[in-house]
């Protein structure tokens, strides 16, 4: 017979209501969490031995047990797919739900703030200052679990997902796929190692090491035409990260590295911004994007407008017929989301978002959820929700909402304006519907202030504060280490 049954029995009509009334008592008298203990442990013998005779207490316990057995058995399985913006508060906002068990799997073992990533290029923040580890952020929520590991399939019918460090499916009620996005080279896949762009804390290392090693081995180099080639950067695509990348390197060579070399001037160091459209922050009003392309030559980057790269190679890029000498590429042109096979396939745009309701669920899928750079959401006219971080915030709020309420209802996206910042006390800010817009000092220090508020963790607003007073103050960067990824003695 079943504990309750048991219970029923043994207890009859004279321990029932004490029964009740001792457990109305435990539930009032103590906490969650306590209570779980009194009730594991047996703490409370005294407290209630007045009530219960030993059998009885016996099977109350029992009961209990198989309460909590039957309430862990209910529980729905969220899964979530990437742990950027998107994924990261989705997976905040269950937590503690005690109807889900959350599993939160990403190929990455941290949480990336990338709005910040060309300062960890150009050796302004170190990598530690703008990543926390996953595993921190839950380690007190015992409903999330944490998995290190590739995606290699998602079967939306059998709803299950398949990683490449297990041989056992993992079975879902709800899905999150919020895997975020990479760089496109628009089918130049030849030019990645040529011209790495600015995704991940690999990639901003990999660009340190190369614009500290062009001055390094400037100032070694006896022939000029080869010094001029170390000494020229190109950054490809006018956008915010090619913006704010280019107008970084400007400044660490003019302001930071210009009295550490003996042999060369690094404030001669040229810096080349393409763009293929019309301006630069196409996104933004064009006031303001002049304003950034004024900015920018000021700092001595040359910006080209209209210009289309053909070529690149190790030795440097064709434009126009035209040729630029140098070793030092970096690609912030064209994104696209990353690609999980998915089953059945589902419709995407050109770069590769999935095509999403407007409640971010999966046309025949409503417990499946994309979000983040890999949803296309339409906002009419043509228009998409941009791939920002509030965006990517405001959707994993969205779907956690969705989750815990088991509603579905049209996502709508706030938008919060435009950033972008070209140098020290440079930079441009619009807010919706264009009643502002600012540019330099003001828009500079507001940029900073949104910026801290938005990384995750105490930790890192404090230490990114703290190098930006320094880096502020003395103009310079206590970051310009280069490293390698080999680790054999040569």
């Amino acid at each position: 017979m079943s504990p309750t049954g048991r219970l029923t029995v043994e207890v009859g009509f004279c321990a029932v209501k004490p029964l009740r009334k001792c457990e109305v008592a435990l539930r009032w008298g103590c906490s969650q969490y306590s209570r779980r203990y009194f009730e594991g442990q047996g703490f409370c013998f005294f407290w209630i031995g007045k009530y219960l005779n030993i059998a009885s207490l016996r099977d109350y316990f029992k009961l209990m047990s198989h309460r909590s057995t039957q309430k862990s058995e209910e529980k729905k399985t969220v899964i979530i797919v990437g742990a950027g913006f998107a994924g990261l508060n989705t997976a905040k906002r269950l937590a503690q739900e005690e109807s889900l068990s959350v599993i939160l799997i990403d190929h990455k073992n941290h949480h990336l703030f990338q709005p910040l990533l060309y300062q960890v290029a150009t050796a302004g923040l170190d990598p530690s200052d703008i990543a926390v580890p996953i595993r921190g952020e839950f380690s007190e929520d015992s409903n999330v679990t944490v998995h290190l590991a590739k995606v290699d399939a998602i079967d939306l019918e059998k709803q299950e997902v398949s990683l490449s460090n297990s041989v056992v499916n993992f079975s879902y009620d709800y899905l999150v796929l919020a895997c975020g996005a990479q760089h496109s080279y628009f089918g130049n896949h030849q030019w990645e190692s040529l011209a790495p762009g600015l995704k991940t804390l690999e990639q901003a290392t990999e660009i340190r090491h190369r614009i500290l090693s062009a001055f390094e081995k400037a100032e070694n180099e006896t022939d000029p035409e080869l010094q001029k080639r170390y000494l020229n950067f190109v950054v490809v695509g006018g956008g915010p990260t090619g913006v704010e990348l280019a107008g970084a390197i400007a400044e660490i060579s003019r302001k930071v590295l210009v009295n550490d070399f003996k042999v060369i001037n690094p404030a001669l160091a040229q810096v080349f911004l393409f763009e293929a459209g019309p301006r630069v922050l196409a996104d933004f009003h064009p006031d303001l994007s002049a304003k950034a392309k004024k900015d920018l030559e000021t700092l001595g980057v040359t910006v080209l407008v209209n210009q289309k790269v053909e070529n690149i190679t190790e030795n440097g890029v064709f434009y126009a017929g035209q040729w630029i000498s140098s070793e030092s590429i970096f690609w912030a042109a064209g994104v696209q989301a990353r690609q999980i096979p998915i089953l059945p396939p589902q419709p995407q745009d050109r770069a590769g978002r999935i095509i999403v309701e407007s409640d971010l669920t999966l046309r025949g899928f409503p417990n499946a959820f994309v979000v983040g750079d890999m949803a296309h959401v339409s906002l009419g006219e043509s228009k998409t929700i941009p791939g920002v971080a509030p965006a990517a915030i405001q959707m994993g709020f969205h779907v956690a909402h969705s989750i815990r309420k088991n509603t579905r209802r049209n996502f709508k996206y706030l938008d919060k304006g435009l950033m972008a910042t070209i140098g020290k006390n440079k930079a441009v800010m619009q807010s919706p519907g264009l009643f502002i817009k600012v540019d330099g000092r003001i828009a500079w220090w507001a940029w900073l202030l949104i910026h801290v508020l938005y990384l995750v963790g105490f930790r890192n607003r404090l230490s990114v504060m703290s190098q930006w007073v320094w880096s502020y103050l003395f103009s310079k960067h206590g970051s310009r280490l280069i490293t390698s990824s080999r680790w054999e003695n040569t």
